[in-house]
């Protein structure tokens, strides 16, 4: 048995990648599993009775077909650039689609759900999966492997695979920062330390850069790293590495011509302010014509050209794991 790698990064642009030793071939890795919130759901939000989808246009119009998935993006996200970088020619389907089935799992499966936080409560708020149910799902789609490969070679996909984790965000936007409830019980600090408990227990089992919401990512994503070390004193055989997403995103957005972008301080959707979801539709005024230019697709979640720059940093801080 090979060693157990874990990635991980902070808020507002979490991606927490669990990586276990397997063989090197084409694809490097047998199978990408993915978990956790909007920034990587591919449209397990579309039929639950939540606010929080886009599977509806603008969203989607630079995907192939032109037609809205349930990503939060114009096109393709950053896991999606991920997928491609390992050498997949698919990517994992959500895993409450119709293509979630048969050899489509063999590669890996999807169970991200928009407004999903390492805090149950943000789940419940606005009905999204929580991370407990992914993993109910996860189990699930372990016994379908099973099935369908049969027991060795469903083991081997398994501790193969790549499992990745987005999450983060949702707490503080979605919860935190406008729950009266929390903000006046906890301070940011406080509340990251709720945070890294869900994340432990996972692990095992306005239109400008804010200081304020900066301040609390960077103080997030220093708990992450001390959890992180914590956790792999804890794990035998495990080697935890921290993969850092807030900067090269926070690089874009100060030295956005470096990259070919020319928008910073507003999103392509509407009027780049507070389009989300639902706000973000094909009737908001303002919607730009290219998004190749702008670093954030909606108020919330990157383009698909800010997600293929993200991509190959995380891929380039990543080279030593899959080497």
């Amino acid at each position: 048995m090979g060693v157990s790698k874990v990635t991980l990064s902070g808020f507002l642009l979490v991606l927490v990648a669990m990586m276990f030793s397997g063989g090197y071939g084409q694809p490097l890795v047998p199978a990408l599993n993915i978990f956790g919130d909007s920034v990587v759901d591919v449209g397990n939000n579309n039929n639950r009775l939540s606010l929080v989808k886009a599977n509806f246009p603008p969203y989607g119009r630079d995907w192939v077909a032109q037609t809205p998935t349930g990503r939060f993006c114009n096109g393709k996200l950053a896991t999606d650039f991920t997928a491609e970088n390992l050498g997949f020619t698919s990517y994992p389907p959500a895993y409450l689609s119709n293509q979630a089935k048969g050899e489509n799992l063999l590669t890996g499966a999807n169970f991200a759900s928009a407004a999903c936080g390492y805090y149950d409560t943000t789940s419940r708020l606005y009905n999204a999966i929580s991370l407990p149910q992914q993993l109910d799902h996860y189990k699930e789609y372990q016994a379908t492997l099973t099935s369908i490969a049969g027991p060795e070679n469903a083991s081997s996909i398994t501790a193969g695979a790549i499992h990745l984790l987005s999450a983060g965000s949702s707490d503080f936007v979605q919860n935190y920062y406008i729950n009266p409830f929390l903000f006046e019980r906890y301070t940011a600090d406080q509340f990251s330390d709720v945070i890294m408990q869900s994340f432990s227990a996972f692990i095992q089992g306005r239109n400008q850069c804010l200081p304020k919401l900066n301040g609390d990512a960077v103080s997030f994503n220093e708990k992450l790293n001390l959890t992180a070390q914590s956790l792999q004193s804890n794990l035998e055989g495990s080697v935890i590495v921290v993969f850092d997403i807030y900067q090269p995103l926070l690089d874009l957005i100060m030295k956005p011509s470096d990259n070919g972008f020319g928008e910073t301080r507003r999103a392509c959707c509407g009027t780049g302010t507070i389009e989300t979801s639902l706000l973000c539709n094909s009737r908001s005024l303002g919607t730009c014509t290219n998004a190749s230019g702008y670093i954030f697709w909606d108020g919330f979640h990157p383009s698909e050209a800010a997600n293929k720059v993200l991509a190959d940093a995380l891929l380039l801080q990543g080279i030593p794991l899959i080497s």
